[in-house]
C-alpha cells in the first residue's frame, strides 16, 4: 500500500471555509494537496501555512464555470505529481430569491456552478482516479431534502449534486473507485456573503441560526473521514440529520419550521 505522503487530493473552492479547512486536514494526514478556486492570492495563504507546517501543497486559479480550466487543472496536477487519488468537488455558490424572482440567468448560473461544474470536474479527475483506486467527495447540502424558500435554484442544484452521486455509484462499480456525496447542515462559511454575481460583501448579515454553525475545522475532519471510507451519502450535523428525518416523515411540521426560519436579504 502507497504510503500516503505520495497521495495526492484536488480540492475545489479551497481558497476559504470548508475548502480551506479540509486542505489542511488532508494534509496533516500526510497527502499532497492541490488546491484550486478563482482567488489564488488566498490560495497562496494557505498553501503557505500547508509548506510550513512540512506539507506539500499545488496552487492553481480554476474557475469551474470554465471547462477549459478544468481540464487543464487536472493536467496541472499529472505533470506535477503523475498521480491522483481523491478528488473534492467542494466549489459552489449560492443564488438567492424567490422561484418568482429569479431570472433563467441567475438559474443558469446557479446550475452552471454547482452542478456542470462539480460534474465536469469528475469528468477530467476520473481516468486518474481509476489507475489508483480513488475516492471522490461531492459537498452537496440538506438543502438537498429539504423546501429552501428564497434559494429555490440552490437546493434544486444541491439536488442535481445527490443525484449525481447516486448515478456515480452505480457508474463505477468495479472500478475501485467510489463516491461519496456529503451532505451537511449549517457550517461557517462566506455562502451568505455572496451575492448573485459572485460579488462578496462582508457586511452582509447571515441568516443562518449562529447557534447551529459548526466550525470548519470540526466539518472538515468529518467530511474527510467520510470520504476516507468511502461512505456513500452523509448527512451530519445532529440539527441536518433531524432536519432530514422530519422532512421525511413529518414533512408538514418541516414546512411550518422552514417557513418561520430568517430569510436571505
Amino acid at each position: 500500500m502507497i504510503n500516503t505522503k505520495e497521495k495526492v487530493v484536488w480540492i475545489t473552492g479551497a481558497s476559504s471555509g470548508i475548502g480551506k479547512a479540509m486542505a489542511f486536514e488532508w494534509a496533516r494526514l500526510g497527502y499532497k494537496v492541490a488546491l484550486s478556486s478563482r482567488r489564488k492570492e488566498l490560495l497562496d495563504g494557505v498553501a503557505n501555512e500547508i509548506s510550513q507546517s512540512g506539507g506539500h501543497a499545488l496552487v492553481f486559479q480554476c474557475d469551474i464555470m470554465e471547462e477549459t480550466a478544468i481540464q487543464n487543472a487536472v493536467q496541472q496536477i499529472i505533470t506535477t505529481w503523475d498521480r491522483m487519488d481523491v478528488v473534492v468537488a467542494n466549489a459552489g455558490f449560492g443564488v438567492f430569491g424567490s422561484i418568482e424572482k429569479l431570472s433563467a440567468k441567475d438559474w443558469n448560473r446557479q446550475l452552471q456552478g454547482n452542478v456542470t461544474g462539480l460534474a465536469v470536474t469528475v469528468k477530467y479527475a476520473l481516468p486518474y482516479l481509476k489507475k489508483t483506486d480513488g475516492r471522490i467527495g461531492l459537498v452537496g447540502s440538506i438543502g438537498a431534502y429539504l423546501p429552501n424558500p428564497n434559494l429555490g435554484a440552490y437546493g434544486a442544484s444541491k439536488a442535481a449534486v445527490h443525484s449525481i452521486g447516486l448515478t456515480l455509484q452505480v457508474e463505477l462499480m468495479g472500478t475501485g473507485t467510489s463516491c461519496t456525496t456529503i451532505h451537511p447542515g449549517f457550517i461557517v462559511s462566506e455562502i451568505a456573503r455572496m451575492d448573485n454575481e459572485g460579488v462578496w460583501h462582508p457586511d452582509r448579515p447571515d441568516p443562518r441560526p449562529a447557534n447551529l454553525m459548526w466550525p470548519t475545522d470540526r466539518a472538515a475532519r468529518v467530511m474527510v473521514k467520510a470520504i476516507l471510507k468511502r461512505k456513500r451519502n452523509y448527512v451530519f450535523t445532529g440539527h441536518g440529520k433531524v432536519f432530514v428525518w422530519l422532512q421525511r416523515w413529518v414533512p408538514g411540521l418541516m414546512r411550518l419550521i422552514i417557513s418561520k426560519s430568517p430569510k436571505p436579504e
